[in-house]
C-alpha cells in the first residue's frame, strides 16, 4: 500500500476481519428494519476515502450495499435541478448507499475550478442543510465523513501513484491543477463547515494519514452511529449431492478450456521450466475422457489439479491548513 503504518498489516487484517463480522451484522439489521443508510465520503485528493468503502463494503452483500461514485454531470445532468441525480442514488428500505464524494462538489471542486457560478454556490450553501433535513424526515440515516490528510502524506501518495502503473489511473488532470490550489480548496472547505457542520447534520473528521487505522476507525465509528443486534442465520446442514444415476458426462475434448497457466509448469528439480508446456490433464480430466469409452463418471469425485488460489504510530492532525 506504500504508506507506512502504525500497525502490522497482519494486526490490520485481522482487526478488519473482526470487524467485517459486525458489518454483516449491521447489514442484515439493517435489512430486516428496513432502514435507509447514506454515507458520505468527501475529502482531499489521495485522502484514502476510496479504500475506507472498499474495507467497509468488501464483506457486504453488494444487492443491499451499493456505492455511488458519480462521473462529471452530463449535459442533460447539468440543467437539472442539482440535487436530482443524487437523489436518483439514494436507498430504498434496506439498503446502505456509500457516496464517493456527493453534492459537496459545489463547495470544492465546482467552486475552486469554476465549475460553478457564485450564484449556484450561494443557492447550494442556502439549500443543503434544508436538503439534509428533508432526507433525514423521509427517515434515512445520514452520516457525513471528512477525510483530512496533510500536505507531505498528499505528496507522498501521488509520487506513489505516479510511479505504480497499477495506481496512475487514479491520478487526473483535475488532481495536478489542484496541487496549485491548495489554499483555495482549504478555505473552500472552511466555509462549506461554516453552512453544513450542523448539530443534525455533522462532518465527523478522519485523520487519515494513516490509512490502516483510518479506515478501521471509520469503521468503529460507523458502526457506533446505527445501533444494531445480531440477526446471524443459525447452521444450517449441507443436504447430501444427487447420485449420479445413468448420468454419462459428454466428452471434454470439444470444450473451449482456458489456458492453464497456473501453477507453472515444473521443470527439473521441481523449479519451474520457462517457456514450458502447459500441464498435462489432471486425473479427473483423463477420468473424463474415458465418458467416451462407455465408463460412468464416479459421483462425488471433485476435479483435481486446480490452481490452488493464494487465497506507525498513528498519525498526528493535520497542521498548517491540511485537509
Amino acid at each position: 500500500m506504500g504508506d507506512k503504518s502504525a500497525m502490522r498489516k497482519k494486526d490490520y487484517l485481522e482487526e478488519l476481519d473482526r470487524l467485517t463480522v459486525e458489518l454483516v451484522k449491521l447489514q442484515e439489521w439493517v435489512k430486516a428494519r428496513k432502514l435507509k443508510v447514506v454515507v458520505l465520503f468527501e475529502g482531499r485528493d489521495a485522502a484514502g476515502k476510496g479504500g475506507v468503502i472498499k474495507a467497509i463494503t468488501g464483506g457486504l452483500n453488494p444487492r443491499y450495499a451499493r456505492i455511488a461514485a458519480l462521473a462529471a454531470p452530463t449535459e442533460r445532468e447539468r440543467n437539472q435541478w442539482y440535487f436530482q441525480r443524487y437523489a436518483a442514488q439514494l436507498p430504498t428500505g434496506g439498503e446502505m448507499v456509500f457516496f464517493d464524494r456527493s453534492w459537496y462538489n459545489r463547495a470544492g471542486v465546482e467552486r475552486v475550478m469554476g465549475f460553478c457560478t457564485e450564484e449556484e454556490y450561494r443557492e447550494f450553501a442556502r439549500s443543503v442543510p434544508e436538503f439534509e433535513r428533508m432526507l433525514q424526515r423521509a427517515g434515512i440515516i445520514l452520516i457525513k465523513y471528512w477525510f483530512s490528510v496533510s500536505d507531505e502524506v498528499q505528496e507522498a501518495r501521488f509520487r506513489d501513484r505516479l510511479e505504480d502503473p497499477a495506481k496512475r489511473w487514479k491520478l487526473s488532470p483535475m488532481d495536478m491543477d489542484a496541487r496549485s490550489k491548495w489554499i483555495e480548496y482549504s478555505r473552500a472547505k472552511d466555509d462549506m463547515f461554516g453552512f453544513s457542520d450542523l448539530p443534525d447534520s455533522p462532518w465527523y473528521v478522519v485523520d487519515a494519514d494513516d490509512k490502516y487505522c483510518a479506515r478501521l476507525n471509520t469503521i468503529v465509528h460507523f458502526l457506533g452511529k446505527i445501533p444494531y443486534g445480531d440477526l446471524t442465520p443459525e447452521p444450517i446442514e449441507l443436504p447430501p449431492r444427487q447420485e449420479g444415476g445413468d448420468y454419462r458426462r459428454p466428452p471434454i475434448e470439444g470444450l473451449k478450456w482456458i489456458p492453464r497457466v497456473y501453477p507453472e509448469p515444473k521443470g527439473k528439480g521441481g523449479k519451474a521450466a520457462k517457456g514450458g508446456k502447459p500441464p498435462k490433464p489432471g486425473k479427473a480430466e483423463k477420468a473424463d475422457k474415458k465418458v467416451k469409452g462407455g465408463k460412468k463418471d464416479k459421483p462425488g469425485k471433485a476435479a483435481k489439479g486446480a490452481a490452488k488460489e493464494d487465497t506507525g504510530k498513528s498519525a498526528k492532525p493535520d497542521k498548517d491548513g491540511g485537509e
